[in-house]
């Protein structure tokens, strides 16, 4: 059993709503918050609410949020005993999760080499494998070096594949072939893009799913043996592999076909000794699981999953890394009603330019089953250095179609001025009749968008 490491102070070495976020589950445990801050984000609303506020550096995120020494810096000026990373930036960073536990601090999230082992998408697989996870049929390890014999292996696993880079991410570093005769030049130009990416050329092959979806699986593990599954999301409305909208739990699917899927996540995660919150990522096509990779931080996504099974999960993250056993157990956990969330970006609903800028106007909806997750107020400036993302709207409801009710109405009561913002797609999107009956494939927002332009 793992020694509890108490922890007073957090530094949130993130900017934006999931700081925000975080911040406020530390203070909810009685945690005190450092923000620290590039010079671009100095009125942010993290900062002023936080116990402890420092600026670390330049508005580019080389400069300051991508900074591991400055952060620990910062740690040791401010005397914070903990860092939590959100997402991005880096919080899948084995480098850094190592270095803040060598400087005697606790890093919220999994260990150096758990998210050293996820990240590599090979090793990862052969992980999954080895827990009985199910995963996409493909090449058992890296590409060989001779092109006949990675002829051979694609023709095995039967055309269309998709060559892949083992240390991809974010829908870079991956190629779909269609023919024998385009391999040898997918796998010379995937690995180049490889190497200029990730600083790793080395490459894998899997079959490619036609129409799969893309489900989740939450998991939440402490350090004396526990794991929890937290259900399925469905984050299959994507465009250019990033997601658009996420719902909770994914629907269509047998709960039954859930609960053996999400044991097994579990069982893996006990298996390699993994530590705070994660999800396992599937596609899902004709009954079939197959898993593709494991993010090992908190989603954006993470509300829907909160708002069916009341759970925090950023709180429980912190009461994980002070040593805390899980507070429930699986058979505790009750799955209720369907929560939907809208990704708000401040970015054209057409052309999908990032649009910086001050919002002038920033009126909220509300209501019943409406939870809002931003850091904007009126007046705000949208940098142009980071994401585009400015907030969430989820909706909760007691079903699927009242969630979705619940959700248009919020739409059409938010109004902001002063940037543009993606509103107006997620509007459309919604109304579409194939988005209200659900189970939509990864493809299908491409081909939605395609035919708005042509229309």
């Amino acid at each position: 059993m793992s020694t509890e490491r108490r922890f007073g102070r957090v530094l949130i070495a993130n900017r934006g709503e999931i700081a925000l976020r975080i911040q406020r589950a530390c203070r909810q445990l009685g945690l005190e918050t450092v923000a620290v801050y590039s010079e671009a984000d100095a009125d942010s609303r993290h900062v002023h609410e936080a116990d402890i506020a420092l600026c670390i550096g330049a508005p580019a995120a080389s400069r300051s949020y991508l900074d591991p020494e400055g952060l620990l810096l910062a740690a040791r000026m401010t005397g914070a005993t903990a860092i939590h990373p959100g997402y991005g930036f880096l919080s899948e960073n084995a480098d850094f999760a190592d270095a803040v536990e060598a400087a005697g601090l606790t890093f919220v999230g999994p260990t150096g080499d758990s998210i050293r082992m996820m990240g590599d998408k090979i090793t990862a697989k052969r992980t999954m494998q080895a827990a009985g996870v199910p995963c996409v049929p493909g090449s058992d390890g890296s590409l060989p070096a001779a092109t006949d014999e990675i002829l051979a292996l694609a023709e095995t696993v039967g055309f269309p594949v998709i060559v892949k880079a083992s240390g991809g991410g974010g829908g870079r570093g991956m190629r779909v072939v269609h023919h024998a005769t385009d391999l040898a030049e997918a796998v010379a130009l995937t690995a180049k893009e490889a190497q200029q990416a990730f600083g790793n050329p080395t490459l894998y092959l899997e079959r490619f799913m036609q129409k799969p979806r893309h489900i989740e699986i939450q998991v939440l593990c402490d350090t004396h043996g526990n794991a929890l599954w937290l259900g399925a999301r469905d984050c299959s409305l994507q465009r250019r592999h990033q997601k658009i909208l996420e719902e909770a739990p994914a629907p269509g699917i047998d709960p039954a076909t859930i609960a053996e899927i999400g044991e097994r996540c579990a069982e893996a995660c006990r298996r390699i000794g993994y530590r705070g919150a994660g999800t396992f990522e599937f596609l899902y096509e004709d009954g079939v699981f197959a898993f593709i990779e494991m993010n090992t931080r908190v989603q954006v996504e993470h509300p829907v999953t909160e708002q069916i099974t009341d759970i925090d999960i950023v709180a429980e993250q912190l009461r994980i890394a002070q040593g805390e056993p899980l507070r429930v157990r699986q058979e505790d956990i009750a799955f209720r009603g369907h929560a939907i969330e809208c990704r708000l970006n401040a970015e054209d609903a057409f052309t999908f330019l990032p649009s910086p800028g001050t919002v002038t106007r920033w009126d909220l909806p509300g209501g019943p089953g409406i939870r809002i997750d931003t850091h904007v107020v009126a007046g705000y400036t949208i940098q142009p250095y980071y994401d585009s993302l400015i907030g969430k709207i989820i909706s909760y409801g007691a079903t699927r179609e009242e969630a979705i009710a619940r959700l248009r109405v919020a739409l059409a009561e938010m109004n902001v001025e002063g940037v543009s913002t993606n509103i107006r797609l997620h509007e459309d999107l919604l109304a579409d009749p194939h988005i209200q009956e659900g189970g939509m494939d990864i493809h299908f927002l491409e081909r939605w968008l395609e035919e708005r332009t042509a229309s």
